[in-house]
C-alpha cells in the first residue's frame, strides 16, 4: 500500500505547486517550450520537412 500513498503524495505536491504558481509564470513557461514534435522525435521531422520542400511537385507552379 506504500506505493499508493506515495502516488497520492506526489500528485498532491504537483497540484499544489501548480495552483501556487502565478498564472503569468505558467504562461511564460509554456511560451518558451519547444514544439512537441521536436521534443518527441528530435530534429528528424525538421530535416524531413526541409527535404520534402526541396522536391519539385507536379502541377505546382513556382512564382
Amino acid at each position: 500500500m506504500a506505493k499508493g500513498d506515495e502516488l497520492v503524495k506526489y500528485i498532491t505536491e504537483r497540484v499544489v505547486d501548480y495552483v501556487e504558481t502565478p498564472r503569468e509564470v505558467r504562461k511564460e513557461r509554456v511560451k518558451y517550450r519547444e514544439p512537441w514534435v521536436n521534443r518527441w522525435f528530435g530534429l528528424i521531422p525538421f530535416s524531413i520537412s526541409l527535404w520534402v520542400e526541396r522536391i519539385p511537385r507536379k502541377g505546382k507552379k513556382k512564382l
